[in-house]
């Protein structure tokens, strides 16, 4: 055993010893036994599984005790929040040696300003009547309108996700071609209102592709996870169009599912909770506010064992939540829905 092994376990039982302490009983964990947490050897081995199964590697052993510091509360979380919910559930991923303010900073990115004003209004076609009846369930992945799921990294370009993944959609439902798009081109040229790797809005980012006459494919204008210099001419490749876009009407979750029946839609939602960065599965239904920061897309909705659901499709990688994605609890009778949902959902519009 190397030397800076034999000292990071030296290190970790010292700094382990509380933990420990305060742990010291039976536990259920998904994928882990009791012994992993109450055992010091099978603690830091644990950790060193997760490291190798992320290709994690710090430059420094003073950084490596720092992250399993982190790694430790992070699953003490996990564990307790597993204990106390039914709907969901949180699990070990690769973002376990990151403190929530780190995660927060790293990976959300939607900027709510009032520079220019988003609301597009929708025509009375958009709203929900009660006499409309609406199907009982809708996923657009099974429609084939719905791309692989992609990780923005640490760049907080979500809203270029959002919206790369709502005009995917309506061109596929369209055109019946699922053409994956640039959110590379969105960030570095998209510049009027939104900001890059900074944060952004998905209308501002429909009205530019409206305005530049489209988007080119991802192919040909690859994601670099940081802002970049914007050709938007480059070699003059195909690109894909849109219309226009529309607002769905604000706090009114049947209008949201209404027009979600219709195609993908771009939402907004208050992902600032610690579960969101490890849900891992089910209907989530945690605590979270309505505070907007993170762009997503509504794909579909439905209903299991009681409990009904939007699926979003997140852009944090397959690894994270269930392959990507996250249900979301609807009919929770707030108008603004789990984590502000309702509040700001909007979709491209296209004609052949």
């Amino acid at each position: 055993m190397s030397p800076n092994k034999l000292l990071f376990l030296a290190a970790g039982f010292f700094l382990s010893s509380l933990f420990i302490g305060a742990y010291a009983r039976d536990f259920s964990i998904v994928g882990y036994t009791p012994e992993d947490l109450t055992c010091i050897d099978k603690l830091i081995n644990l950790f060193e599984s997760w490291l190798e199964k992320h290709s994690k590697k710090y430059e420094t052993l003073e950084e490596k005790l720092h992250r399993f510091e982190i790694f430790k509360d992070n699953l003490k979380h996990i564990d307790e929040k597993n204990k106390a919910t039914t709907n969901y559930w949180l699990g070990l991923n690769e973002f376990a040696d990151l403190s929530h303010d780190e995660f927060k900073k790293m990976y959300l990115g939607l900027k709510v300003d009032d520079k220019m004003p988003r609301r597009n209004e929708s025509p009375e076609e958009f709203k929900y009547r009660e006499f409309e009846a609406l199907p009982k369930s809708v996923d657009w992945r099974k429609k084939g309108a719905v791309a692989a799921i992609k990780n923005q990294g640490s760049c907080g370009s979500c809203w270029a996700f959002s919206t790369v993944a709502a005009v995917e959609g309506i061109n596929q439902i369209v055109t019946g071609n699922l053409t994956e798009l640039s959110e590379q081109e969105l960030i570095d040229c998209d510049t009027s209102y939104n900001n890059g790797c900074n944060g952004g809005l998905m209308d501002y980012a429909f009205a530019y592709i409206v305005s530049k006459g489209g988007l080119h494919k991802e192919e040909d204008y690859p994601y670099l996870m940081e802002e970049g210099t914007c050709e938007e001419n480059r070699e003059e490749s195909e690109v894909v169009t849109i219309t226009g876009y529309n607002d769905v009407p604000a706090n009114d979750e049947q209008s949201l599912l209404k027009a979600l029946a219709h195609q993908p839609l771009s939402v907004a939602i208050d992902a600032s909770g610690r579960d969101f960065q490890f849900y891992s599965g089910g209907v989530f239904d945690g605590h979270c506010g309505t505070d907007l920061d993170h762009g997503v897309a509504a794909v579909g909705y439905g209903s299991s064992k009681g409990s009904d659901y939007i699926i979003v499709k997140n852009s944090w990688g397959p690894k994270w939540g269930e392959k990507g994605f996250i249900r979301m609890k609807r009919n929770t009778g707030k108008p603004s829905g789990m984590c502000g949902i309702n509040k700001m959902a909007s979709f491209p519009t296209k004609t052949v």
